[in-house]
């Protein structure tokens, strides 16, 4: 779905978190992150894949790999969905769709035979010089931190 590809420079972004705290691209310059975009809080595989996340955290920041999550969901429902499931990274607020349509995972989705646009869960594992190492296009939810962990260092 991306028109992004492995070896392109992310494309540097600033945008809210869940306290209204700036979050941008550059603060993670030195090391990976794992740029993970999903389509909305508290529904069942968005959660899932979350606490795939939370239950890995410690092994990602250990291989060095910083955690942020992307949905086009609230502040407020950010915060719900964090407390709800302890989750320890932050989650950017993006309803008006710039880091979404930035990273071009907003399109025509299908289920049960029936077309709707929406966000495309996809992550961006991004190294130490911003570029893109790797594109999560099919993120498995039950083992997405597994997935990332088992890139080439």
């Amino acid at each position: 779905m991306t028109h992004l590809q492995v070896g392109d420079k992310a494309p540097k972004f600033t945008a809210l978190d869940q306290h209204g705290k700036k979050i941008s691209l550059a603060d993670f310059k030195g090391q990976k992150l794992a740029l993970y975009f999903y389509p909305q809080d508290l529904t069942a595989a968005c959660t899932t894949q979350a606490c795939n996340l939370r239950d890995h955290y410690v092994a990602l920041l250990k291989a060095g790999i910083a955690v942020v999550g992307v949905s086009p969901d609230a502040a407020e429902k950010h915060l719900t969905f964090i407390e709800k499931n302890q989750l320890p990274f932050p989650l950017i607020t993006d309803p008006d769709h710039k880091l979404i349509n930035l990273y071009g995972v907003w399109g025509e989705k299908q289920l049960y035979g029936r077309k709707y646009m929406g966000l495309h869960r996809t992550t961006f594992l991004i190294n130490q010089k911003g570029l893109i190492e790797k594109i999560f296009l099919r993120p498995k939810n039950k083992a997405h931190a597994e997935e990332i962990l088992a890139q080439p260092a």
